[in-house]
């Protein structure tokens, strides 16, 4: 190997930059020549084929991310990537605006995500009802990257802490931004599911420019609106209602299904400078915002406690407004245990005395809160890479960056009460907000080192100053005030989701400083070696060390094994470790108000909380690469073995006997909360699986033929846990939440006017849950299923093209409820692993320039 071509490579790898690789290099005499497309994550050497990795790879192009019916990154990344799941979370508080997702099993932030080499920021939103196995979890937003904007996704399939720092445990997911100086794009999409709602219409578009002589500008933007979706029946108690005569009960009372998103925009940059002398500026970032409202629980207007009740539906809850200052209480007793309240004389009798009153005047047939909220997301990054000419660090390639991403969730409640305002109570709320602002600095550093090896070994070191801040907003003052009314047993705050109030309100932040060092070594022409070592230092819980080990032997030029084995750590979230929340959850048919405390706060505390450590891994993979001719295939197993898993806790329920104790820690009506849960460090887990992925080319009908399979086999088990935080349904959920088996087969014929493909996308048994019960009645095994996916597009000219396509084109149906006229008014499992919506067909046309 000549020193011009290691240079060369060196250059596109530049240490840890993990700047965007070619589709071009240059051979040994400086003509360019077409390569394989290649990744940079896993190594600190050259960007390597997805063939030559010591660790499991997957590049999945733009062109096949467009392959989706969907314009959301997650459900394209789920049709390409079968280890990677997400779902659907319809009535699910902050989830529904921003959705987890998983890779090998684990949860959304064990995944470290990356945006053209550069650590990617988190969400704000924290996943308080995440479908089990993200349950607390606090990822970054990737539905903000609109596929228009990529060259590629990089998918690294196994843990590499030591590499890049926390969060990397199943593995990592690097975003990269095309570089194009010229030319662009703009598509128009609109589509809908066949039930005829969901309605959506995407424009997005990419611009190419030239920066000076010696650099370029890629500009990308994506807007997007979609109609709410509901897939609902009547519930039997708003049913019951409607027929004993309260016409003004909803139908439905509550809607299950997706959210409306509004003015969802987004914007990408992408610049780069060659500034000479072997030296380089880039700079990149985004600005994103988008609305979102979707449906809440139904409160019955005879039994809601602390609303409409406080004997679960015997009498209604009446204030008396003397009471409330301070005279002697005089409001009769009105019977609710009755078909229609409204009509018995004893209602009548309460509200023609005007000392007295109920909410059922304000809202007769009951009430579904409307949950929404706005998601700000910006980030920026800049940077200069290259190589040293000079002085002690001569001959090294360098990067040093700056980063700064921010995410925002500013919350609204519509169509709900202030209870303990009683009837002056308004009915729409600004709940408050989570900012999630992270900071780092990179020093990357790396270069060859003459041996005496096969080739010469591939040395990086370097360092990394993160800093990462949570900040609560309050409320509006009605959205969290205790009322006049609190004391006769009114909910205090806006009912569904309490705004947050000054007492929450404000700013927590960690630091932390990493340092590692990594050695690549091609020891002979066959067997490539790999180590790294990583320590790192976080202001609030202390230090951590993690190391990871790799190989690779060439068997043939067709066959090659590799094997990996590392550490790893996800350090607790600045927001897990403070965030406070008070939402509904629906258990066994019952709404139940549970809050959300930071684990050392003093009702957490009571009942077991304790300082979040964090979680630990210890991972093993091994496999083989196959290819011969146009046939290519990848085989790994893994196993990954993580303790203190830090997850948001079961429901404890705060009990009468327990008030005076709590109210002496400081605790303030402790008698309005339910149940209270918090983060901790809960329990231990194994999770194995198999990963398969398979291509093969060649020539059909007259034109190009590209087959592709994957497949992934994932079984988790829960070693051990506490049961005081943990239940047993929280453990099925996270045994068998996702199915153990996915699988997407995928045919794509190419000719000169017509390309088309058409994807099977296989999904094996699962434990399907409906909103938080795991209770015989309300879960089951889930059978497998079979979707698919078809498109197919006219090239009418060289610049236009129209598309026509559809996802689960034969409408296979979700698992259905054991009864589908169950108390919560849903047909379908809402845990399930693919859209319950059915099928959606779209229409797309796309002008290139």
């Amino acid at each position: 190997m000549s020193n011009k071509f290691r240079a060369a490579t060196l250059a596109l790898a530049v240490g840890v930059a993990l700047g965007t690789a070619p589709v071009y290099a240059q051979d040994e005499t400086g003509a360019e020549k077409e390569v394989e497309r290649i990744a940079v994550v896993g190594t600190r050497s050259a960007p390597r084929s997805v063939a030559e990795s010591p660790v499991p790879i997957d590049i999945v192009g733009a062109d096949e991310l467009g392959r989706s019916a969907s314009s959301d990154m997650l459900d394209q990344l789920q049709s390409a990537v079968p280890s990677f799941n997400v779902r659907q979370q319809p009535i699910s508080d902050a989830a529904t605006l921003i959705r987890p997702v998983n890779l090998r099993g684990l949860s959304s932030d064990s995944t470290l995500v990356l945006l053209n080499g550069k650590r990617r920021h988190r969400a704000s939103v924290i996943a308080f009802q995440g479908g089990g196995v993200n349950d607390g979890a606090q990822g970054p937003d990737i539905s903000v990257i609109p596929s228009i904007a990529l060259k590629q996704v990089e998918v690294l399939r196994d843990g590499a802490a030591a590499q890049y720092g926390s969060d990397a445990i199943a593995g990592v997911m690097n975003f990269v931004l095309k570089d194009d100086a010229d030319g662009g794009s703009i598509s128009v999409k609109h589509g809908e599911y066949y039930e005829g709602d969901g309605t959506s219409t995407i424009v997005d578009g990419n611009l190419g420019l030239p920066f000076s002589d010696d650099g370029f500008v890629n500009l990308s933007f994506q807007l997007k609106n979609a109609d709410a979706t509901s897939r609902s029946v009547q519930r039997p108690d708003a049913q019951a209602l409607i027929d004993a005569g309260n016409t003004a009960v909803p139908d439905p009372a509550m809607i299950w299904g997706n959210p409306e998103i509004k003015d969802d925009i987004t914007i990408f940059a992408n610049a780069g400078l060659d500034l000479g002398d072997d030296k380089e500026f880039y700079m990149f970032g985004n600005y994103s915002e988008r609305d979102a409202e979707g449906g809440f629980y139904y409160r019955n207007p005879h039994n809601r406690s602390n609303v409409f009740s406080i004997d679960g539906g015997e009498t209604l809850l009446i204030g008396d407004v003397a009471q409330a200052m301070g005279a002697e209480r005089t409001c009769a007793v009105v019977p609710a245990d009755v078909p229609n309240v409204l009509n018995t004389q004893a209602y009548q009798d309460m509200v023609a005395d005007p000392n007295c009153f109920a909410m059922n005047q304000l809202m007769p047939g009951g009430y579904t809160p409307r949950f929404g909220g706005n998601i700000t997301d910006t980030s920026f990054t800049a940077g200069t890479k290259g190589e040293v000419k000079s002085g002690f660090l001569d001959d090294w390639f360098y990067d040093i960056s700056g980063s700064v991403g921010r995410n925002a969730s500013t919350f609204l409640l519509k169509n709900t009460l202030n209870p303990s305002l009683g009837l002056e109570t308004p009915f729409d709320f600004k709940t408050g907000g989570y900012t999630q602002l992270e900071k780092g600095f990179n020093l990357d550093l790396v270069r060859e080192v003459e041996v005496g090896l096969y080739y010469p070994i591939n040395v990086a070191v370097g360092a990394e100053w993160r800093e990462e801040s949570f900040e609560i907003t309050a409320g509006e003052e009605a959205s969290w005030k205790a009322g006049p009314y609190a004391a006769q047993g009114f909910n205090i705050g806006s009912h569904g989701f309490k705004g947050f109030g000054p007492e929450a309100q404000g700013i927590d932040v960690r630091r932390s400083v990493g340092l590692y060092g990594d050695v690549e070594a091609q020891v002979t022409e066959a067997l490539l070696l790999g180590g790294a070592l990583r320590y790192e230092d976080f202001t609030s819980f202390g230090d951590t060390l993690n190391y990871k080990l790799t190989a690779q032997f060439t068997v043939s030029d067709e066959l090659s094994l590799r094997l990996s084995h590392s550490t790893g750590f996800r350090a607790p979230t600045v927001g897990q470790a403070n965030v406070v929340n008070t939402a509904t959850s629906l258990v066994e048919g019952e709404l139940i108000q549970s809050f959300l405390a930071p684990p050392t706060n003093p009702l957490s505390a009571f009942y077991g909380g304790k300082e979040l450590e964090p979680e630990e891994s210890v991972s093993y993979a091994a496999g083989f690469v196959y290819n011969y001719e146009d046939f290519f295939m990848t085989v790994d197993y893994y196993n990954i073995e993580v303790t203190d898993r830090i997850a948001q806790s079961s429901q404890i329920d705060v009990e009468p006997e327990d008030y005076d104790a709590l109210r002496t820690e400081g605790v303030k009506n402790p008698e309005l909360i339910s149940a209270v849960t918090y983060f901790a460090n809960d329990f231990d887990t194994t999770t194995q699986g198999i990963d398969l992925v398979a291509n093969y080319s060649m020539n059909l009908f007259d034109g190009d033929t590209q087959l592709s399979l994957a497949y992934n086999w994932t079984d988790t088990k829960v070693d051990s846990f506490n049961p005081l935080t943990t239940n047993q349904g929280k453990i099925d959920r996270l045994e068998d939440g996702m199915p153990d088996h996915r699988a997407t087969f995928t045919v794509a014929q190419t000719w000169e006017d017509v390309s088309m493909f058409l994807r099977a996308n296989y999904f094996g048994e699962y434990y399907a849950t409906h909103a938080d019960g795991t209770s015989p009645e309300e879960s089951e095994m889930a059978d497998a299923a079979v979707t698919f996916d078809a498109e197919i597009s006219y090239f009418y000219s060289d610049a236009l093209t129209f598309s026509a396509g559809a996802m689960n084109i034969f409408d296979q149906e979700a698992q259905k409820l054991q009864a589908v006229n169950n108390w919560s008014g849903a047909i379908y499992y809402e845990s399930g692993p693919f859209d319950y919506n059915g099928g959606y067909y779209y229409l797309k046309a796309s002008y290139n320039f």
